[in-house]
């Protein structure tokens, strides 16, 4: 197991906090049944981008953790682990498709297949599956907005991540 040095842990730390204000504070959520089913938001980037960064283990890590201390935050329903699945998924599953790329930073397009495939797994697939098993929230009702969602989503996302990591690798590499 590789060590965790003290400014990555900081950073982990900065990407659960964000994860947290982006997912239960900075989104829009719609509720049907009683039930939080649509949340439209950037809650999913810093879990993504703690993946690609530091691997598919952090990944996870944060979006487990960030979805466990969000819920505690600020509740919208019964607490659900399969959900917390989810959010580590997110950031276990585009590191995982990004094994083979040798480059430091992705290419644009690679980054769109890796976050594309995570997305469509966790929250296209797992969330709307989830929702009709536990709540009986039919698919139909979940999954058109769900597509919708991820196809803004993850060219965004995929930018966005791009765009820090070689910010980040400037800063991180100026500074040793």
């Amino acid at each position: 197991m590789k060590k965790i040095h003290a400014r990555e842990l900081v950073f982990l730390a900065l990407l659960i906090s964000l994860n947290i204000v982006l997912s239960r504070i900075a989104s829009i959520k719609i509720a049907i049944g009683g039930i939080e089913s649509i949340r439209i938001g950037f809650g999913a980037l810093p879990v993504v981008l703690a993946g690609i960064m530091f691997g598919p283990t952090a990944g996870g890590i944060v979006g487990a953790v960030g979805d466990i201390i969000g819920y505690y935050i600020n509740p919208l329903g019964p607490y659900m682990p399969h959900f917390t699945m989810t959010a580590a998924l997110t950031g276990i599953i585009p590191p995982l498709i990004l094994k083979p790329v040798k480059a430091p930073i992705p290419s644009l397009w690679q980054l769109l297949i890796a976050i594309g495939v995570g997305q469509f797994i966790s929250s296209v697939i797992l969330v709307p599956y989830f929702l009709q098993l536990l709540f009986k929230i039919p698919i139909v009702t979940t999954l058109p907005p769900k597509v919708v969602g991820e196809v803004i989503n993850v060219p965004i996302y995929a930018l966005f991540t791009q765009i820090l990591l070689k910010r980040i690798n400037m800063v991180y590499f100026k500074a040793h």
